[in-house]
Protein backbone atom coordinates (compact mmCIF):
# COMPACT_ATOMS: atom_id res chain seq x y z
CA UNK A 1 0.00 0.00 0.00
CA UNK A 2 1.05 3.74 -1.02
CA UNK A 3 0.92 6.18 1.90
CA UNK A 4 1.02 10.18 1.75
CA UNK A 5 3.24 11.48 4.40
CA UNK A 6 4.42 15.03 4.31
CA UNK A 7 4.31 15.87 0.76
CA UNK A 8 5.72 12.56 -0.60
CA UNK A 9 3.94 9.20 -1.35
CA UNK A 10 5.85 5.84 -0.02
CA UNK A 11 5.72 2.66 0.51
CA UNK A 12 3.38 1.83 3.56
CA UNK A 13 6.92 0.19 5.39
CA UNK A 14 8.43 3.50 4.71
CA UNK A 15 5.89 5.50 6.12
CA UNK A 16 7.83 6.43 9.76
CA UNK A 17 6.26 8.79 12.15
CA UNK A 18 9.00 9.86 14.93
CA UNK A 19 8.39 8.66 18.58
CA UNK A 20 8.97 12.08 19.38
CA UNK A 21 6.27 13.03 17.79
CA UNK A 22 2.84 14.66 19.84
CA UNK A 23 0.49 12.89 17.90
CA UNK A 24 1.84 9.26 19.24
CA UNK A 25 2.84 10.81 22.80
CA UNK A 26 0.15 12.63 23.67
CA UNK A 27 -2.79 12.41 21.30
CA UNK A 28 -2.18 15.96 20.31
CA UNK A 29 -4.13 15.47 16.36
CA UNK A 30 -7.18 15.08 14.30
CA UNK A 31 -8.07 13.40 11.55
CA UNK A 32 -10.72 12.67 9.01
CA UNK A 33 -12.06 9.79 7.35
CA UNK A 34 -13.46 9.72 3.67
CA UNK A 35 -15.14 7.35 1.72
CA UNK A 36 -14.16 6.85 -1.91
CA UNK A 37 -16.39 6.04 -3.79
CA UNK A 38 -16.00 5.09 -7.47
CA UNK A 39 -12.54 6.87 -7.18
CA UNK A 40 -13.78 10.20 -5.50
CA UNK A 41 -14.17 11.45 -2.13
CA UNK A 42 -18.16 12.07 -0.87
CA UNK A 43 -18.72 15.45 0.71
CA UNK A 44 -15.23 16.36 0.25
CA UNK A 45 -15.89 19.86 1.16
CA UNK A 46 -17.91 19.09 4.10
CA UNK A 47 -15.17 16.76 5.85
CA UNK A 48 -12.31 19.25 4.77
CA UNK A 49 -14.73 21.92 6.30
CA UNK A 50 -14.91 20.03 9.60
CA UNK A 51 -11.28 19.45 9.39
CA UNK A 52 -10.55 23.10 8.99
CA UNK A 53 -12.33 23.80 12.41
CA UNK A 54 -10.40 21.53 14.10
CA UNK A 55 -7.35 22.97 13.17
CA UNK A 56 -8.62 26.08 14.15
CA UNK A 57 -9.72 24.94 17.70
CA UNK A 58 -6.44 23.28 18.54
CA UNK A 59 -3.86 25.83 16.84
CA UNK A 60 -2.46 23.29 14.14
CA UNK A 61 -1.26 25.05 10.76
CA UNK A 62 -1.97 22.31 8.27
CA UNK A 63 0.76 22.58 5.85
CA UNK A 64 -1.05 22.25 2.27
CA UNK A 65 -4.19 24.04 1.11
CA UNK A 66 -7.71 22.25 0.30
CA UNK A 67 -7.06 22.13 -3.29
CA UNK A 68 -3.67 20.55 -2.79
CA UNK A 69 -4.78 17.86 -0.30
CA UNK A 70 -7.45 16.66 -2.94
CA UNK A 71 -4.40 16.52 -5.67
CA UNK A 72 -2.84 14.32 -3.12
CA UNK A 73 -6.04 12.40 -2.42
CA UNK A 74 -6.98 11.47 -5.57
CA UNK A 75 -2.88 10.97 -6.38
CA UNK A 76 -3.08 8.41 -3.64
CA UNK A 77 -6.05 6.49 -5.16
CA UNK A 78 -4.33 6.01 -8.11
CA UNK A 79 -1.47 4.98 -7.35
CA UNK A 80 -2.93 2.25 -5.08
CA UNK A 81 -5.57 1.41 -7.72
CA UNK A 82 -8.67 1.61 -5.13
CA UNK A 83 -12.04 3.22 -6.42
CA UNK A 84 -13.71 2.11 -3.45
CA UNK A 85 -12.12 2.83 -0.39
CA UNK A 86 -11.88 5.03 2.84
CA UNK A 87 -9.30 7.84 2.85
CA UNK A 88 -7.94 8.73 6.41
CA UNK A 89 -6.44 12.07 6.56
CA UNK A 90 -4.37 12.65 9.86
CA UNK A 91 -2.49 15.60 11.19
CA UNK A 92 -0.12 15.93 14.33
CA UNK A 93 1.27 18.90 16.21
CA UNK A 94 4.05 17.00 15.19
CA UNK A 95 7.36 16.95 17.43
CA UNK A 96 8.21 19.56 20.18
CA UNK A 97 9.63 20.18 23.40
CA UNK A 98 8.88 17.35 26.25
CA UNK A 99 5.93 17.93 28.23
CA UNK A 100 2.28 19.35 27.58
CA UNK A 101 3.25 22.86 26.26
CA UNK A 102 2.96 22.81 22.35
CA UNK A 103 5.56 25.42 21.74
CA UNK A 104 8.56 24.43 19.57
CA UNK A 105 6.11 22.04 17.91
CA UNK A 106 6.30 24.15 14.73
CA UNK A 107 6.43 20.91 11.96
CA UNK A 108 3.28 19.50 11.83
CA UNK A 109 3.26 15.58 10.77
CA UNK A 110 0.53 14.80 7.72
CA UNK A 111 -0.39 11.70 6.53
CA UNK A 112 -2.83 10.04 4.24
CA UNK A 113 -3.46 6.36 3.98
CA UNK A 114 -6.20 4.26 2.36
CA UNK A 115 -8.09 0.81 3.31
CA UNK A 116 -10.19 -1.36 1.08
CA UNK A 117 -14.31 -0.51 1.67
CA UNK A 118 -16.96 -1.35 -1.08
CA UNK A 119 -19.54 0.98 -1.24
CA UNK A 120 -22.87 0.15 1.13
CA UNK A 121 -25.48 -2.33 -0.89
CA UNK A 122 -28.56 -0.50 -2.11
CA UNK A 123 -30.50 -3.79 -1.01
CA UNK A 124 -29.31 -4.86 1.86
CA UNK A 125 -29.36 -2.59 5.46
CA UNK A 126 -26.63 -4.26 7.95
CA UNK A 127 -28.24 -5.22 11.60
CA UNK A 128 -26.11 -4.38 14.12
CA UNK A 129 -25.95 -5.50 17.77
CA UNK A 130 -25.97 -2.12 20.57
CA UNK A 131 -24.74 -1.96 23.94
CA UNK A 132 -25.03 0.96 26.04
CA UNK A 133 -21.29 1.44 27.80
CA UNK A 134 -20.51 2.49 31.35
CA UNK A 135 -17.51 5.27 29.67
CA UNK A 136 -19.16 8.49 29.90
CA UNK A 137 -18.91 11.81 27.21
CA UNK A 138 -18.44 15.20 28.37
CA UNK A 139 -21.85 17.17 28.06
CA UNK A 140 -21.03 19.95 25.69
CA UNK A 141 -17.55 19.33 24.80
CA UNK A 142 -15.55 21.50 22.43
CA UNK A 143 -13.30 18.64 21.41
CA UNK A 144 -16.26 16.52 19.77
CA UNK A 145 -16.83 18.88 17.51
CA UNK A 146 -13.89 17.11 15.14
CA UNK A 147 -12.49 13.91 15.30
CA UNK A 148 -9.59 14.31 17.45
CA UNK A 149 -6.73 12.01 17.87
CA UNK A 150 -7.33 10.60 21.23
CA UNK A 151 -10.31 8.51 21.53
CA UNK A 152 -9.65 6.50 24.65
CA UNK A 153 -13.22 6.86 25.82
CA UNK A 154 -14.28 5.04 22.34
CA UNK A 155 -11.78 2.82 22.34
CA UNK A 156 -12.49 1.03 26.17
CA UNK A 157 -16.54 1.49 24.87
CA UNK A 158 -16.10 -0.76 21.83
CA UNK A 159 -13.84 -3.11 24.13
CA UNK A 160 -16.84 -3.32 25.81
CA UNK A 161 -18.70 -4.17 22.84
CA UNK A 162 -16.14 -6.58 21.67
CA UNK A 163 -16.72 -8.69 25.53
CA UNK A 164 -20.53 -8.47 24.66
CA UNK A 165 -20.30 -9.95 21.42
CA UNK A 166 -21.68 -6.55 19.89
CA UNK A 167 -21.29 -4.44 16.51
CA UNK A 168 -21.11 -1.43 18.47
CA UNK A 169 -21.63 0.28 22.05
CA UNK A 170 -24.10 3.84 22.79
CA UNK A 171 -22.38 6.38 24.89
CA UNK A 172 -23.90 8.71 27.27
CA UNK A 173 -22.91 12.30 28.58
CA UNK A 174 -22.55 13.22 31.58
CA UNK A 175 -25.96 14.08 32.00
CA UNK A 176 -27.34 11.21 31.39
CA UNK A 177 -28.34 11.55 27.95
CA UNK A 178 -27.40 8.89 25.33
CA UNK A 179 -25.27 10.86 22.79
CA UNK A 180 -23.33 8.76 19.90
CA UNK A 181 -21.81 5.56 19.30
CA UNK A 182 -18.27 5.05 19.00
CA UNK A 183 -17.92 5.50 15.69
CA UNK A 184 -21.49 6.73 14.61
CA UNK A 185 -24.18 9.14 15.35
CA UNK A 186 -27.47 7.98 16.39
CA UNK A 187 -30.88 8.21 15.32
CA UNK A 188 -34.14 6.67 16.28
CA UNK A 189 -37.73 7.04 15.16
CA UNK A 190 -40.74 7.81 16.88
CA UNK A 191 -43.82 7.66 14.67
CA UNK A 192 -43.20 9.63 11.81
CA UNK A 193 -40.25 11.33 13.14
CA UNK A 194 -36.99 10.84 13.15
CA UNK A 195 -34.83 12.12 16.10
CA UNK A 196 -31.64 12.64 16.92
CA UNK A 197 -29.43 14.31 19.45
CA UNK A 198 -28.41 17.87 19.53
CA UNK A 199 -24.84 19.23 18.85
CA UNK A 200 -24.89 20.90 21.82
CA UNK A 201 -25.18 17.64 23.90
CA UNK A 202 -21.50 17.11 22.87
CA UNK A 203 -21.80 14.44 19.63
CA UNK A 204 -19.34 14.70 16.64
CA UNK A 205 -21.28 16.82 13.54
CA UNK A 206 -21.22 13.76 11.48
CA UNK A 207 -21.15 14.31 7.63
CA UNK A 208 -22.90 11.48 6.92
CA UNK A 209 -25.61 12.60 9.80
CA UNK A 210 -26.41 15.85 7.99
CA UNK A 211 -26.84 13.35 4.73
CA UNK A 212 -29.22 11.75 6.44
CA UNK A 213 -31.09 14.98 7.98
CA UNK A 214 -31.30 16.10 3.93
CA UNK A 215 -32.35 12.95 3.03
CA UNK A 216 -35.41 13.06 5.62
CA UNK A 217 -36.11 16.39 4.15
CA UNK A 218 -36.39 15.69 1.02
CA UNK A 219 -38.71 12.70 1.58
CA UNK A 220 -41.04 14.66 3.65
CA UNK A 221 -39.96 12.92 6.56
CA UNK A 222 -40.29 15.22 10.25
CA UNK A 223 -36.72 15.69 11.84
CA UNK A 224 -36.26 16.53 15.25
CA UNK A 225 -33.07 17.00 17.24
CA UNK A 226 -33.82 16.23 21.56
CA UNK A 227 -31.86 14.41 23.74
CA UNK A 228 -32.96 10.80 24.98
CA UNK A 229 -32.32 8.68 28.27
CA UNK A 230 -31.21 4.70 27.65
CA UNK A 231 -34.60 3.30 28.61
CA UNK A 232 -36.72 5.43 26.68
CA UNK A 233 -34.62 4.46 23.44
CA UNK A 234 -35.28 1.26 23.56
CA UNK A 235 -39.15 2.10 24.00
CA UNK A 236 -39.01 3.59 20.56
CA UNK A 237 -39.91 2.24 17.19
CA UNK A 238 -36.64 1.57 15.89
CA UNK A 239 -33.20 2.85 16.06
CA UNK A 240 -30.09 3.18 13.63
CA UNK A 241 -26.95 4.82 12.76
CA UNK A 242 -24.81 6.96 10.46
CA UNK A 243 -21.11 6.73 9.45
CA UNK A 244 -18.70 7.78 7.27
CA UNK A 245 -17.70 3.75 6.68
CA UNK A 246 -20.90 2.30 6.26
CA UNK A 247 -23.64 4.95 5.79
CA UNK A 248 -26.77 3.76 7.41
CA UNK A 249 -26.98 0.52 9.72
CA UNK A 250 -29.86 -0.74 12.08
CA UNK A 251 -30.09 -1.69 15.57
CA UNK A 252 -31.32 -4.81 16.01
CA UNK A 253 -31.21 -4.79 19.98
CA UNK A 254 -29.94 -2.86 22.53
CA UNK A 255 -28.30 -4.69 25.65
CA UNK A 256 -30.53 -7.65 24.66
CA UNK A 257 -33.73 -5.60 24.50
CA UNK A 258 -35.02 -6.13 20.35
CA UNK A 259 -35.66 -3.33 18.80
CA UNK A 260 -37.98 -2.72 15.70
CA UNK A 261 -36.43 -2.75 12.42
CA UNK A 262 -39.10 0.06 10.66
CA UNK A 263 -39.08 0.06 6.74
CA UNK A 264 -38.50 3.48 6.86
CA UNK A 265 -34.84 2.99 7.59
CA UNK A 266 -34.41 0.88 4.18
CA UNK A 267 -35.98 4.06 2.76
CA UNK A 268 -33.38 5.92 4.30
CA UNK A 269 -30.74 3.36 3.32
CA UNK A 270 -32.00 3.09 0.14
CA UNK A 271 -31.22 6.93 -0.15
CA UNK A 272 -28.40 7.27 1.26
CA UNK A 273 -26.84 4.53 -1.72
CA UNK A 274 -28.29 6.18 -4.52
CA UNK A 275 -26.92 9.78 -3.32
CA UNK A 276 -23.51 7.75 -2.75
CA UNK A 277 -23.68 6.99 -6.87
CA UNK A 278 -25.28 10.44 -8.00
CA UNK A 279 -23.22 12.74 -7.11
CA UNK A 280 -19.59 11.00 -8.30
CA UNK A 281 -20.74 11.82 -12.03
CA UNK A 282 -20.96 15.27 -11.15
CA UNK A 283 -17.79 15.55 -9.30
CA UNK A 284 -15.70 13.94 -12.20
CA UNK A 285 -17.46 16.60 -14.68
CA UNK A 286 -16.34 19.27 -11.82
Amino acid sequence: MIVFLNGEFVPEERAVVSVFDRSFLYGDGLYEAIPIVGGRPFRWAEHLDRFARGTALLKIRCPFSDEEMRRFADELVAQNKLPDALLRITLSRGVGQRGYSPKGADVPTLVMNLHPLPPPDVGVVKKWKLITASQRLPAGEPLAQFKNANKLPQILARAEADEAGANEALLQNSDGWVVEGTTSNLFWIKGNTVNTPPLVAGILPGVTRAVVQDICRSMGIEFCERNIKIDELKRTDGVFLSMSSMGVVVAESLDGVQLPEPPLVSQIHRAYCNLLRQEQPQELEG
